[in-house]
């Protein structure tokens, strides 16, 4: 059994954007397994409007996020996203969309969030409606989960929820204050809250290096 690192995430936080090089570098080391989880942190009660302010207030985040990671915000984002005046701050589709992802090819998982991450911020796609959602996966080479997300049901909701209820408490366990949070759970049963910090730049090679001799 591999040590497993449970990384906690919402899909419309910038800040778990910025992590992917790190999660997505975790995930490539043998020996390593990188589970995904929703929280829904900005989904049902926690949805909200973009307004300007707001807007603005996630620009300069953006912006820290891109001198620490490298990773690119787009102006087609920006105009579209932040300051177009139709989207909402609303998770929810998106969780649904990897819900029919964990389903239907969960093994696809972190290729779809990285997809959906890619439309948001760089192609300045709305990742709050249905069906460009359903069309990102379908682009990715996930029809399976674009047509599973297409027929939308209550099953699909509900497993949707499950998960989210998972997440969330696991978040609360940990006295996690947000997402980006990871947690090692080892073979040995040991469960240890990371530090997210080592998600950015090359202090992810000393992690790996950590939870090596954890195992």
């Amino acid at each position: 059994m591999n040590p497993e690192i449970i990384y906690l995430f919402d899909p419309l936080c910038g800040w778990c954007y910025g992590a992917g090089p790190g999660v997505a570098r975790l995930a490539a080391e043998p020996g390593i397994t990188v589970t995904l989880q929703p929280v829904g942190l900005f989904a049902g009660a926690g949805a909200r409007p973009m307004d300007t302010a707001f807007a603005s207030y996630i620009v300069k985040a953006d912006e820290r996020i891109t001198a620490m990671t490298g990773q690119p915000f787009s102006d087609t984002y920006r105009q579209n996203v932040l300051f177009g005046g139709t989207q909402r701050i609303d998770s929810g589709p998106a969780n649904l969309a990897l819900t029919a992802v964990r389903l239907t090819e969960p093994d696809e998982l972190h290729k779809a969030l990285k997809a959906l991450q890619a439309a948001r911020y760089v192609d300045g796609k709305d990742i709050t409606s249905p069906a460009v959602l359903a069309q990102i996966l379908s682009d990715a080479g996930l029809q399976a989960a674009s047509d599973r997300l297409a027929a939308a049901d209550e099953a699909l909701e509900a497993s949707m929820q499950d998960w989210i209820s998972e997440g969330m408490g696991l978040m609360q366990a940990m006295r996690a204050q947000g997402v980006p949070a990871l947690q090692l759970r080892t073979p040995s049963g040991g469960r240890y809250t990371i530090d997210t910090q080592a998600l950015f730049g090359p202090q992810v090679e000393a992690l790996i290096e950590a939870i090596g001799k954890a195992a």
